[in-house]
């Protein structure tokens, strides 16, 4: 099949587009310009992306902002362990006047999925939010009902509780296409967030009560920007390139016990893609590969128990690996 190659006019459109989602995130997000970045590959991507970090660095907020960046519909999940599939899911519920079971979908039917704290719920609930993630669909009583389109997931977790929680494995983690972690605001940024507080342009949330004067981009919009995301040219070099990397994570290292699969591959592939139409290029360059190289495959090379006792991180491990493998 011949390739085609996204035309000027089309790159022009792609960021005007993402222009207005990042102003829409800005007017409301106080710094996290790393959340900002992932948030939107996984979006352009098609993927789901994992959030880790302690309480009030503005998760919800990132995620109720995205959603009315591209005029979406959004439900939040509070994960607890005795959430059950069939809450987040959906189920069919007897009609007493009509004597039929009628069905209720549950939250996960929405645009943008806020799933708060995953690592709270049980392994039984997390498959079926995973499944739901995977296949793009749930089923209800033997009836097959598709999730919306476009449709991402935002899973949160604590990594500073684990009483109560239940450690997604490495094979659900997988899943994600982005595992991003995040840090504290620096000085500045706490300044303008408490100035907004005062001055009533932030709510105590961190979301803004002004409305943003610029105008959302569509559902339509969004599926336009994923299909441009598809086109964008990787050169055979560079696919080359990232195989050699992540065959690099699987070698024979004290410190992994496994490596980065080939969906890892496809997750470095489809985020440099991402990158590359959100830079208003129409090809990926090495760069594009390299800056998102953490948040792609930190959660996909497990440690071994040396490494782990030895504050060895998985992101030396990706660095090494990259070290290793000449750039094109």
């Amino acid at each position: 099949m011949a390739y085609q190659q996204l035309s000027a006019d089309e790159l022009g459109d792609a960021h005007r587009l993402i222009a207005r989602v990042n102003a829409i995130f800005t007017s409301k997000v106080i710094g996290q310009d790393d959340l900002r970045r992932s948030l939107l590959a996984a979006l352009l991507a098609s993927g789901h992306i994992l959030l880790e970090s302690v309480p009030g660095l503005a998760k919800t907020t990132a995620a109720q902002t995205l959603a009315s960046a591209i005029s979406g519909s959004f439900h939040r999940i509070q994960c607890t362990p005795d959430l059950m599939p069939n809450d987040i899911v959906g189920t069919q519920i007897f009609n007493y006047t009509t004597g039929e079971l009628a069905t209720q979908l549950g939250p996960v039917h929405a645009n943008l999925v806020l799933l708060d704290e995953i690592n709270r719920s049980s392994a039984k609930t997390q498959s079926a939010m995973l499944e739901a993630m995977q296949e793009r669909q749930t089923s209800i009583g033997g009836q097959v009902y598709p999730v919306p389109d476009p449709f991402m997931v935002l899973a949160t977790q604590n990594p500073i509780e684990e009483e109560g929680t239940y450690v997604l494995p490495e094979a659900q983690m997988d899943r994600f296409l982005i595992k991003e972690v995040l840090t504290y605001p620096s000085a500045e940024q706490e300044v303008k967030i408490l100035d907004g507080i005062a001055d009533g342009t932030l709510a105590a949330s961190g979301a803004q009560r002004r409305t943003s004067s610029v105008e959302p981009i569509t559902l339509d919009d969004v599926r336009t920007l994923q299909a441009a995301t598809n086109r964008i040219f990787v050169h055979d070099s560079l696919k080359r390139y990232i195989v050699d990397v992540v065959a690099t994570t699987r070698g024979d290292s004290s410190d992994v016990r496994v490596g980065a699969s080939p969906r890892g591959a496809i997750a470095l592939m489809r985020v440099a893609q991402a990158l590359a139409l959100m830079a208003g290029r129409a090809y990926v360059v090495p760069d594009d590969i390299v800056s998102m190289r953490h948040p792609v495959l930190r959660h996909r090379i497990v440690r071994s128990y040396d490494a782990i006792a030895g504050g060895v991180t998985s992101e030396s491990l990706i660095d090494a690996a990259f070290d290793a493998v000449p750039v094109p």
